[in-house]
């Protein structure tokens, strides 16, 4: 005796003008708690502006430098307010903007398609997340204290670069630094949600990527030396290792999908 498969019913359809409509909720919402984000991250600017100037103030202070960072704009200091309360309010609103585009797909999706996207959603906040911490408390702290205490090409026999020469670190040119080093590693962070992607479409397996694991490291080796601010082989060793787990991740996160695909194409197969 054989089942019939329960079938899966689809979202609810809607007219052209019905998806503008709800497009434009979505964004108005999304954008509201952009704002409402902005505000409380420039009225706590001051207090996370403080945490990350501390990596660089210790590595001044471990060079034997008076840890203070400089501006040399008047306006430099506000700029960095704003700027920084932006920055913190797209973060803070980040998972609501999730939510709201969720809600915008998820009527149009049959449940197993909705599982995936709520997957997808909470997976890419989190391993953003991951990389930005991992980027703050690993890697910055090791960019700095070799930049730091570089001061500059010494001779031989000198232990230490030119005389008179010292760091004076704008605290401008210091926030673009680590905010690409951050943003880097966050969307570095993200290679099993794009390997997720490709294998849900069948354009990659796990056989596949086992196969040209030696391509991928060549790959990334070529990535971690472009994204890496310092030329020393150890930090660049750094920013590949969590690379090289995350292949290694993927690989896992491929072959669960294409056992759940397998799974779900065969299910019809084996009711007829």
């Amino acid at each position: 005796m054989t089942t019939t498969p329960e079938k899966e019913e689809p979202g609810a359809s809607m007219t052209f003008f019905e998806h503008l409509t709800e497009l434009r909720k979505r964004i108005i919402n999304s954008l509201i708690a952009i704002v409402i984000g902005a505000f409380v991250g420039f009225y706590l600017s001051s207090y996370f502006i403080d945490f990350i100037i501390r990596p660089m103030q210790k590595a001044l202070s471990d060079a034997g430098l008076k840890p203070e960072l400089i501006y040399t704009h008047p306006a430099a200091y506000l700029n960095l307010m704003i700027s920084f309360g932006i920055y913190v309010g797209i973060a803070l609103a980040s998972p609501y903007v999730l939510y709201q585009i969720w809600l915008f797909v998820a009527p149009a999706l049959y449940k197993h398609e909705r599982g995936a996207i709520t997957g997808f959603l909470f997976s890419s906040v989190f391993l953003f997340f991951a990389g930005v911490a991992f980027g703050y408390f690993v890697a910055l702290p090791r960019v700095l204290h070799f930049l730091v205490s570089f001061q500059g090409m010494p001779l031989p026999f000198l232990s230490h670069g030119p005389a008179g020469v010292v760091p004076m670190i704008n605290v401008s040119e210091y926030f673009d630094l680590i905010l690409t080093i951050l943003l880097v590693l966050g969307l570095v962070f993200e290679l099993p949600v794009l390997v997720f992607f490709l294998s849900l479409f069948g354009i990659v397996t796990p056989k596949f990527l086992i196969k040209n694991f030696r391509y991928a490291i060549t790959i990334i080796t070529i990535v971690a030396a472009i994204v890496t601010p310092t030329p020393d082989a150890m930090t660049m060793l750094l920013f590949m290792s969590p690379m090289i787990g995350l292949y290694f991740l993927s690989i896992g996160v491929s072959a669960v999908v294409v056992r759940k695909r397998e799974r779900r194409l065969a299910a019809p197969a084996e009711a007829r």
